[in-house]
């Protein structure tokens, strides 16, 4: 298989100097838009706007597609309404859609102006469906056949029409707009020309409604290794489908979302570099102070026992390391439980299952770490073997807590209709340290009367 040759922007840049458009143009032939656009992000504004106008129209919109928001604005000012056309006609109506969401009013305006008529309205009903709803996403540029044509028929169709769809691997069998069958390009090439369409279709067909949750569809055709899923009203009448390619944005984008929120970070679409010092601190702040304030809780309690440290000193040494190793173990829950919703793994009526694992697990671990800590807190402390147990039964009594607690929590967040990266390790931690002084001071000083 041939690889393409890399083109870079300092190349880029070279020709454009020397004004050798031809020889531009014709290096701009055999790179692939998603290396075009990497490129322009090393390039001046004046530089890109020229690098764009010698691509060709097909090019010239997928590179458009796989730009940035801020990308696409200097790009959008700078072309005429001509140029802007041919670019519109040149996309499929779904990633208009996404390109039109991220804009600013008077750029939306600007661009719904040289789309024709039809796109327009095309546009506008995929516009109406709820943010992150599988409607949003669909595109509705899909082969539709009707069951009574002979596959000869169906094959001539696709080559007079496919050209402009989103895909033409698999062709969906309408009747009345209902969707009731699917056929494969590979069942079509191989059949006899003179076969039904109802004869070689496949009537049992996985589809979505057009207000399920994306990444509910995204799952969907992760798990059945789809090529696109058909999309149906509440009517039943097939409007759309949702390709691969989208489904892999959704997910990477709730993946973000997801790890954002794990890490106690507010949600933000933009690139770190692309969003501001203002707007990172803004971001991080909310959660930090939520975490600064909820500490004032565990301080309370510690004040509750100090008499207990003032008799007993030593017991102040061993709250980080109690704290430390609830959070971590509620963490380590936390993070398995939330990934097993995210894939469809885990569902809340599993947890019982799940609780009764995470107890065995914490038991085994449990024991482990007080068997070693124990062992350590002998040697060094004048071989005080109460000491050593009653840490031990602390070690075990929090470990078993923080997976208790790191595993109930994601599931319930999921059944209150929360998202389970909520309940991430900031969230669990701060609740875990709180929970730690409780369990260690009830059992240190009911082992020393204190």
């Amino acid at each position: 298989m041939a690889q393409e040759r890399k083109f870079d922007a300092e190349q880029m840049a070279e020709l454009l100097d020397r004004h050798d458009y031809k020889k531009l143009k014709e290096e701009l032939e055999s790179v692939h838009p998603v290396d075009i656009v990497d490129a322009f992000d090393e390039l001046d504004k004046k530089e890109r706007i020229l690098v764009f106008r010698l691509l060709a129209k097909e090019e010239a919109a997928e590179v458009f597609t796989d730009m940035d928001s801020d990308m696409r604005e200097d790009l959008i000012n700078a072309l005429t309404d001509s140029e802007l056309e041919e670019v519109m006609e040149e996309m499929y109506v779904d990633d208009t859609v996404d390109v039109l969401e991220e804009m600013p009013a008077n750029v939306v305006d600007r661009l719904l102006m040289v789309t024709d008529e039809d796109t327009r309205a095309k546009i506008n009903a995929l516009l109406q469906y709820p943010e992150d709803s599988a409607g949003s996403i669909m595109n509705i540029e899909y082969i539709s056949l009707r069951k009574e044509m002979t596959v000869a028929d169906a094959i001539l169709k696709i080559r007079q029409v496919g050209i402009n769809k989103e895909t033409i691997y698999t062709c969906y069998v309408t009747e009345k707009k209902k969707l009731i069958g699917i056929v494969d390009v590979k069942d079509l090439l191989t059949a006899g020309e003179s076969r039904k369409i109802e004869e070689i279709m496949d009537e049992n067909v996985l589809y979505a409604r057009t207000l399920d949750d994306q990444e509910y569809v995204a799952n969907m055709i992760n798990k059945y290794g789809l090529v696109a899923i058909p999309i149906i009203d509440h009517e039943d009448c097939l409007v759309g489908i949702v390709t691969v390619d989208d489904a892999m944005l959704v997910l990477q984008d709730e993946t973000t979302e997801d790890i954002s929120i794990m890490a106690g970070v507010s949600p933000n679409e933009d690139s770190y570099f692309g969003t501001s010092v203002f707007q990172h601190a803004k971001n991080r702040s909310l959660w930090l102070m939520l975490m600064m304030l909820s500490a004032t809780v565990t301080g309370e309690i510690l004040g509750y026992y100090e008499n207990a440290m003032a008799v007993m000193p030593v017991l102040i040494t061993f709250i980080p390391m109690l704290m430390g190793t609830g959070g971590n173990c509620g963490s380590q829950s936390s993070t398995l439980i939330i990934r097993g919703l995210a894939v469809g793994e885990i569902e809340f009526r599993d947890i019982f299952r799940v609780i009764f694992k995470e107890i065995r697990i914490a038991l085994i671990v449990g024991v482990l770490l007080s068997v070693v800590n124990g062992i350590r807190i002998y040697i060094m402390y004048d071989r005080n073997i109460m000491l050593a147990v009653a840490l031990g039964i602390t070690m075990i009594a929090v470990v078993a807590m923080a997976k208790c607690i790191g595993c109930v929590l994601p599931l319930t967040a999921k059944k209150l209709g929360l998202d389970p990266a909520i309940m991430a390790a900031p969230l669990i931690t701060t609740i875990l340290d709180t929970c730690t002084i409780l369990v260690y001071f009830n059992i240190v000083t009911a082992f020393f009367n204190l």
